[in-house]
């Protein structure tokens, strides 16, 4: 499932206009984003949480030519799947 077709089901299920699923969407989107910016953490109950773990600076290689480059210290969303879905998943 991608952003249009998340929009479009909300559209759908809750008989609303696309352009009002889409606000609606991005609104979520824009807070997660604003959330994780501040360094806060997202936790949806049975569904999973969201945090940014920091990655310090290390030597890499360039895969193309074979070169080490110094890749810089980054901050990066990190996903953590909760136990419900991981069980709804699992389920058989």
């Amino acid at each position: 499932m991608n952003k249009s077709s998340l929009i479009e089901a909300l559209s759908k299920k809750e008989n609303l206009a696309e352009k009002k699923a889409s606000d609606i969407v991005n609104l979520i989107f824009k807070g997660f984003t604003d959330e994780l910016r501040k360094g806060g953490r997202i936790e949806i109950r049975g569904f999973g949480s969201f945090v940014v773990r920091d990655y310090g600076a290390y030597t890499g290689r360039n895969p193309k030519t074979g070169r080490n480059i110094q890749v810089t210290p980054k901050k990066l969303p990190f996903f953590k799947v909760g136990k419900e879905l991981k069980e709804k998943v699992d389920k058989k």
